[in-house]
Parts: structure tokens; sequence; C-alpha cells
């Protein structure tokens, strides 16, 4: 710490009175602050000019120099992510209409060619039509040709049959126009094009993907999905192929979450299901498709694990056998040797005893041997 004095009229004196010294403390943490200001109170203070705040270290002092806390960086905003529209109904009319106006088209046609002259005599005689010489074909006649053959066609070319399970997806130029879930006999404009979906339940059994238990031994894993299309805007114009998305995603979700080995518990069986189910979900519901179960059907160990976990687990169930036996042989000896005893049949002393016993469990682990396969 330094002092620096200063030389300033006292406030409140005489004008022509001597200066006052004014004290300062200033250091390399702090700014230039009037020493009379922090014990004096003076009710109109004069302003002294203030010098920057010095942040380096001052050479030879042995003063560490003050850390800032560094700022919090501003969070990046989430970058935007080009999604399909959602799925909306499409405008269509009964199948109805699309039929009244191509017979009326149809008919449009036949007026025409009547009207100029080019009619076949049969079919005139089948319509009943009287007798007329024909105008010819002129501008007018062929306006009249355009109209109805324009009306026939949009007619007949828009009418569409609606299917239990199925849906269209309509579009127009590369542009989302609806969707159209009615069943029976619809019309719908002919210039939109139309992409079938199946929104039936549908099942997925995968491929053998790698997998691990927790203890990290791999395993291989068959997988079966159930799910359906659910909207139908995303699921046709977000991913080409249905299946092959959720293969993508059923094998990401199987690496993150451990399976649980070949064995006879089903609990964690059950719970790696659910947490399957619930991240496969969750990824497939951005393109429209739900999911209701991811269920492992088939779980075995990898091929290089595969041999050395069956030695393992036949050594295991050897020796819960071998456990099994020795309790059920100790068992056996104790309950003959206190028969004896309690009944009266045999003294025994400590040696007596531990031959007894020593004689009857070679003899019941020889009988549960050759029991044995």
């Amino acid at each position: 710490m330094s002092t620096t004095t200063a030389h300033t009229p006292e406030p409140g004196g005489a004008a022509d009175g001597p200066p006052r010294p004014v004290r300062l403390i200033k250091n390399e943490a702090t700014t230039e602050i009037p020493v009379h200001l922090l014990f004096r109170d003076e009710p109109d203070p004069r302003p002294v000019p203030l010098a920057p705040t010095v942040v380096s270290r001052r050479q030879g002092t042995g003063e560490q120099p003050r850390l800032r806390r560094p700022a919090p960086a501003a969070p990046r905003p989430p970058a935007p992510v080009a999604t399909a529209p959602a799925e909306r109904p499409a405008r269509v009319l009964p199948g109805a209409v699309g039929v009244l106006a191509g017979v009326c088209g149809a008919a449009g046609c036949a007026a025409a060619s009547w009207w100029a002259g080019v009619l076949p005599a049969p079919v005139e005689a089948a319509l009943r039509l009287p007798a007329y010489a024909g105008a010819g074909l002129g501008p007018a006649q062929w306006a009249a040709y355009a109209g109805a053959g324009a009306l026939a066609l949009f007619g007949f070319g828009g009418l569409a049959r609606g299917r239990t399970g199925g849906a269209w997806v309509l579009g127009l130029f590369g542009r989302y126009r609806g969707t159209v879930r009615r069943t029976g006999l619809l019309w719908v404009n002919p210039l939109l094009l139309r992409r079938r979906v199946d929104v039936r339940l549908r099942h997925w059994r995968g491929e053998p993907m790698q997998a691990a238990d927790g203890s990290g031994v791999p395993l291989r894993v068959v997988v079966l999905v159930v799910w359906r299309v659910r909207d139908t805007a995303r699921a046709a114009l977000g991913v080409d192929d249905h299946e092959a998305y959720l293969r993508a995603c059923v094998e990401a979700a199987v690496v993150r979450v451990p399976v649980e080995a070949p064995g006879p518990g089903r609990g964690s069986a059950e719970a790696a299901g659910e947490r399957l189910t619930r991240l496969v979900a969750r990824d497939a519901e951005a393109v429209g498709v739900e999911v209701f179960s991811v269920r492992p059907v088939r779980v075995e160990y990898a091929p290089e694990v595969a041999a050395a976990m069956h030695r393992r687990r036949i050594a295991a169930l050897d020796a819960e056998q071998r456990a099994s036996v020795l309790t059920s042989v100790v068992d056996s000896v104790e309950d003959t040797v206190t028969r004896l005893t309690m009944r009266g049949l045999v003294e025994l002393d400590d040696y007596e005893r531990k031959a007894l016993v020593k004689d009857l469990t070679v003899a019941f682990c020889s009988g549960r041997g050759d029991q044995g396969p």
C-alpha cells in the first residue's frame, strides 16, 4: 500500500487559509480514496478525481493479483431442425360427385359429336337422338369437346377407394396438402400426387445385434418391435424406410441399456424391455411412428465368449449341486447319530462318535454318487 499527499483547500474553511494536505490510499486493486472523507462528516464534500483501477501485479511487492471470475458464456440457441408438417385432413368429396361429373362429361362429348354430325348411326339409334345433318367440326364444336372431355377426365380420374388400415398422403408440386383416412369411394383432385401409407399395427423382428449385460459381457440380442404409423405426414415425408429407421433406433438403444444374460430370471429382462421401449419411442416420435413395445425375444452370448460362459455356468451348477448333496448328507448323518444315541441303542465316546460320523458320511456320499446320472 502506498500513500499520496495532495494539497487542496480545506472545505468550509477560510479562503485565504493555508492549504490542508489530503491523504489518499492507492494500490493495484482499489481506486484513490480521500482519507479525510472517511473520518469527517461534511455536508458537501468536494469531489476528488479518481485514478483508474490497476489490475496487474506490482513488481517487487510480492502481492498477488486478484482473479476475476470469468463471465458465464451465453448459451447457444439450438440449431433449427427441419421437420415435416403435422398431419391434417385433406379436402375430398364423395365418390358420387366424381361419377356424376364423369357421366356429364361423357354425355357432353356425345352431344358435341351429334352436333358436329360425326356420331355413328348405331349410337344415335341407341340413344334415340333425332336425325341431324351436323354443322361440322368447327371452333365451337372443338371447344365443346375440350370442355366435356376435361370434365370427364377430372370426374373419373379423381375417383379413389379408401381402405381400412390405409391412408393417402396428398402432395402438390412437392408441398403437403393433407391426409385422407376415410374409407369407401372418394373423389380426390387428380392433380394431387397420392402416396399410400399403411397405418395398421405392425411387428418388426430384427437380426441379432450386439449388446452387453450389466457386467459388460458381450451378448447377441434379437428384438421384437410392435409399432404403427401415427402421423402419416411426418412418416411419409420424414424418412424413406421406417424399418431401417427403427433398426437404427433399436441398435442405439441396445448399446445404452444392459440386457439380462441368459438365465431363469425375468425381472431384469422386463425392466430392460421397458427402458428400450421408452428410448425407441422417444426417438421414433419425431418421424410420426408410435412404438408400443420393444422386447428382447432371444438373448445369447456372443460367439467369442459363448464357450467360456458355458463352462462357467456348468461349473456353477456343479458346485451348487455338490453343496446341496453335502448339506443333505450332513443332515442325514446328524439325524442318524442323534437317533442312535437318544434311543440308547449305542453308547459312544468322542472317538467312536467321530469314527461313526466318518463312516456314515462316506457311505451316504457313495450312495448319492451312485444315484447320479
